[in-house]
Formats: C-alpha cells, sequence, structure tokens
C-alpha cells in the first residue's frame, strides 16, 4: 500500500501536472515547478502510513549485515553513476546507441535552486525534504515491496506466500523482481538498476536480513542526491 500510493502521487502529477504548470516568468513557484509541492506531499503522506503499518515490517535489523548493506550501497550505485561520468569524461552526446545504457548528461530535474534561489529557506526545505523522500521513504516502500513481498510472491502467489522465510534464493523470484525492479525506472536508467538490483537480491539471499537491503538502498540513495547535487547531475533523482 504505501508503494502503491507513492507511485501515485507520481501518476497523478503526469496526468494533471501539464494542466497545472505554467511556464511563465510570472507564474508563481507551485504552478511553475509543481513537483516542488507534490513531492513533500508524497513524502510527509507514504511517511504517514509507513510509520501506521511500522508493526508488520520485520526488518531483523542488525549491526553486521547492516555494515555489509552500506559496502552494497556503495558498490551499486557506483555502477548507477558510471555510465553519466563516462559521459562527461569521454565527451560524449546524448544522441548516440551508448544511451541505452544510461550514458547522458542527467543535468535536467530537480533543482530547488531553479525554483527558490541558492540557500533560501526555501531551498533548504525542498532539499531536505529529496532526501528524507529518497533516503528513508523510497528505500523503506521499494524494498518492502520488491524484496519483502515480491521474491516471495513470484515463487509462490497461489499458495500463502507470505509464510515463506524471507531470503530464499531461486531463479524465478530473482528474474521476475529484477526485471520489474527495472522497469520501474526511467529507461535512461534501464542497466544501472539491473545491475544494482541483482546486487540487492544476491544481498537479499545472502543476509537473509530486510533491514541490510534498506540500508543498501539508503546509502545509495544518499550517495546518489550529493553526487547529484555537487555535478549539477539533477536529472538522476
Amino acid at each position: 500500500m504505501p508503494f502503491g500510493v507513492f507511485m501515485g502521487f507520481l501518476l497523478l502529477l503526469q496526468i494533471f501536472g501539464t494542466f497545472l504548470t505554467w511556464e511563465h516568468p510570472a507564474a508563481p513557484w507551485w504552478r511553475h515547478w509543481p513537483e516542488q509541492w507534490v513531492y513533500p506531499l508524497q513524502t510527509l503522506v507514504t511517511l504517514g502510513l509507513l510509520v501506521k503499518w511500522w508493526k508488520y515490517y520485520e526488518f531483523r535489523w542488525s549491526l553486521k549485515w547492516s555494515a555489509v548493506g552500506v559496502v552494497f550501497g556503495a558498490v551499486g550505485i557506483g555502477f548507477w553513476l558510471l555510465p553519466t561520468v563516462l559521459h562527461d569524461r569521454l565527451g560524449l552526446t546524448d544522441d548516440g546507441w551508448w544511451r541505452w545504457f544510461g550514458v547522458e548528461a542527467r543535468t535536467k530535474g530537480f533543482n530547488p535552486a531553479e525554483a527558490f534561489g541558492e540557500g533560501t529557506p526555501a531551498f533548504w526545505a525542498a532539499l531536505v525534504m529529496r532526501f528524507v523522500r529518497a533516503v528513508v521513504v523510497v528505500a523503506l516502500v521499494e524494498e518492502i515491496l520488491w524484496r519483502s513481498f515480491m521474491t516471495r510472491m513470484v515463487d509462490d502467489w497461489e499458495g500463502q506466500y507470505w509464510k515463506r522465510p524471507f531470503g530464499e534464493a531461486s531463479w524465478k523470484s530473482f528474474g521476475i523482481v529484477t526485471v520489474l525492479f527495472m522497469l520501474a525506472h526511467a529507461p535512461v536508467d534501464y542497466a544501472g538498476a539491473f545491475v544494482y538490483g541483482s546486487l540487492t537480491y544476491l544481498l537479499c539471499i545472502w543476509s537473509k536480513n530486510l533491514g541490510a537491503c534498506v540500508v543498501m538502498h539508503a546509502v545509495a540513495n544518499l550517495l546518489m542526491g550529493i553526487f547529484a547535487m555537487a555535478y549539477g547531475k539533477y536529472g538522476l533523482w
């Protein structure tokens, strides 16, 4: 449910964003950049649902496996960021065959300075909410869905899949869940998402610890956000 609500906000933004957006110098910020208020609202509503149903999630937090998750997160996001780094280092354009592997500039996207100005209180508020969204909410809702729910459901969708132990290995669940995770992202991220999803599945079956997968996702998104803001790669997030 939290994942569905989270995605529902994105769907509503896509459907009604065209009618709501007014790209004009006189347009107020909430009309010019509707995502700047839709994303914080999405974050707060989804976070509220996670808190509401927190008692139903079995994370099994472990210092050992959380540390492993930190390493996996850094490695996984390194592969995700590699294509845009190669784009800059090799001086490639955005219209070659390499685009299928995510080799693009990735400069167009979330930039709070564009809406509120660099260093203003509104800038920092938007940036903090964006990190809360990526590091906390996204890490939780995606791992609860993909690794905790889907990996068990696809292996036994006609039975009592919720009673299956977390972290059972099967090529079927690996293939289906990893591909679905990949397709849930933009085409430019398919290559990175496939590698990252494969590493997360490996951590899932190795650790049998959902908390480790959440930590991995949180660290990966934190590093991605820092990288995006530091190098102007706003299209990454």
